[in-house]
């Protein structure tokens, strides 16, 4: 099930959405430009890489710092890697950014990422393995989406014997789905994907999403 576009409409051009696509291709296109230890070099030097923080000799190795939980949602690791995470930001991230408004939503965006790098450092403490990717944070916007606006629509292609065909699934059931298959994914651990980062990011989308709501519910209702 591979999404196409939602109906909703978005009400106001979605600035900070399309600058993080925007940053997000510019870094990717820099990394193609490194030869093949360069971009070893930066992945380990901007990437999460667990094992710097929990493993004495990774951290003299690659020195303290923190800003990693924040600069690796800006990091691919390949055309289809970067493409399917913008791909799903660009859906999700305009109507979320509506309703949170510029600012908001760029602190929402950056702290959901944060948090799904945490989530995910917490299972994997001792890896060596540079995580990198938006797809933390895009979880988080899935998540606020799957809050703010479950009876939208999700158009998708959609595989049946040996056609394609669209079709429109209520946003509800595809990102329950959608993260059903993460869950799932992490239980039997499945190498490669930073599972528990999707499963986290997602949570704290819903979180924010469920707050934003309330809020609105009590201002309409004074």
């Amino acid at each position: 099930m591979f999404p196409l576009y939602d109906v909703l409409p978005s009400r106001k051009r979605p600035y900070i959405t399309i600058a993080l696509i925007v940053v997000n291709v510019i870094v990717f296109i820099y990394e193609l430009i490194l030869n093949d230890r360069e971009l070893l070099v930066f992945m380990y030097r901007y990437g999460l890489v667990p094992a710097r923080y929990t493993v004495e000799r990774v951290r003299e190795a690659l020195g303290f710092s923190l800003f990693p939980f924040i600069s690796h949602m800006f990091l691919h690791g390949g055309f289809w890697h970067i493409l399917g995470n913008m791909w799903f930001l660009w859906i999700f991230g305009d109507n979320t950014e509506d309703e949170m408004g510029h600012v908001g939503y760029l602190f929402f965006y950056l702290s959901a990422g944060v948090f799904a790098a945490l989530n995910q450092f917490v299972f994997t403490l001792h890896s060596t393995t540079p995580m990198v990717g938006a797809s933390g944070a895009v979880s988080g916007v899935m998540g606020a989406y799957f809050v703010l606006f479950p009876y939208s629509r999700i158009v998708t292609l959609f595989p049946f014997f040996f056609f394609l065909t669209l079709v429109e699934i209520p946003a509800f059931y595809y990102l329950m789905i959608w993260f059903f298959i993460q869950v799932m994914n992490s239980l039997v651990g499945s190498y490669g994907v930073a599972w528990w980062a999707h499963i986290g990011g997602f949570v704290y989308g819903m979180l924010w999403g469920y707050i934003l709501r309330m809020r609105k519910y009590r201002r309409y209702r004074y």
